[in-house]
C-alpha cells in the first residue's frame, strides 16, 4: 500500500490530503493524521462487519477530518447517476473541517473540485489508505442507513443486501413496489412501478 505521505508534491505532514471513495453514491472523505497511524486499512469489501465498524471507529476518532457526501434519490433522477456521484463527492471534500490541497479519488473519473487539484486512482480502495479510509466509513455509513431502513420498509430486506440489486430485492420490488428510497431511473425501480400502477389502476372502481 503506497504512503501518500511521500508522494512528489505533497506536503510531507499529509495535512492537506484528502482520499475519497464512494458507496452506493454516498462519498466518504478522510484526512489521515500521519502521527496516529491507523492499521489494517483495506478497500471496506474486504472486510467483515465487525472489522468495517472497528476501523470506522478510529478513522472517526483519528482521522484529522471526515465527511459524508450523498445524493439524494431525486438528484439522482434528475442529473443521472454518475453526474450525481460526482456531486455527492464534492459535497463530501467540501465538507471537510480542514483545507485540501489534493484529493484522491478512487476509479477513473473525479468530480471538478473548487479549491483543490483531484487526483484518480483506480483499485485506490485497495492502494492509497486515505481512499481506504473513505471507502470505510462510507460503508459503515451506508450500511447503518439501510438497517434504519427496513425498520421503515419492512419485507425489502435492506438489512441484507444493503441496496444492491440482489435477486431478493428485485423480487421484492416486483412484489411490494418501489418506496421512495428507490431511484425511479433505475429499469427494475421503473417497471415494478409501473406494474404497481396498472395493479391499482386495474382495482379502482370505476
Amino acid at each position: 500500500m503506497r504512503d501518500l505521505f511521500g508522494e512528489p508534491g505533497v506536503l510531507a505532514n499529509g495535512v492537506d490530503i484528502a482520499g475519497v471513495d464512494e458507496v452506493g453514491r454516498g462519498p466518504g472523505a478522510v484526512i489521515l493524521d500521519p502521527a496516529r497511524r491507523i492499521k489494517g486499512l483495506k478497500d471496506s469489501k474486504e472486510l467483515d462487519p465487525d472489522e468495517r465498524g472497528e476501523l470506522a471507529a478510529l478513522i472517526r476518532e483519528r482521522a484529522i477530518s471526515w465527511a459524508l457526501g450523498r445524493a439524494e434519490v431525486a438528484e439522482i433522477d434528475r442529473i443521472n447517476i454518475l453526474r450525481a456521484t460526482l456531486v455527492a463527492m464534492r459535497r463530501a471534500v467540501g465538507a471537510l473541517a480542514a483545507d485540501v490541497r489534493v484529493a484522491y479519488i478512487d476509479g477513473n473519473m473525479a468530480p471538478l473540485l473548487p479549491d483543490c487539484a483531484a487526483v484518480t486512482v483506480v483499485g485506490g480502495d485497495a492502494t492509497v489508505p486515505a481512499i481506504s479510509a473513505a471507502s470505510i466509513i462510507a460503508k459503515v455509513a451506508r450500511d447503518e442507513e439501510m438497517v434504519a431502513a427496513s425498520a421503515h420498509y419492512p419485507g425489502y430486506g435492506f438489512e441484507r443486501h444493503k441496496g444492491y440489486a440482489t435477486a431478493s430485492h428485485l423480487a421484492a420490488l416486483r412484489d411490494l413496489g418501489p418506496t421512495p428510497l428507490h431511484r425511479r431511473s433505475f429499469a427494475p425501480v421503473e417497471q415494478a412501478h409501473a406494474r404497481q400502477t396498472l395493479l391499482f389502476a386495474a382495482v379502482t372502481p370505476s
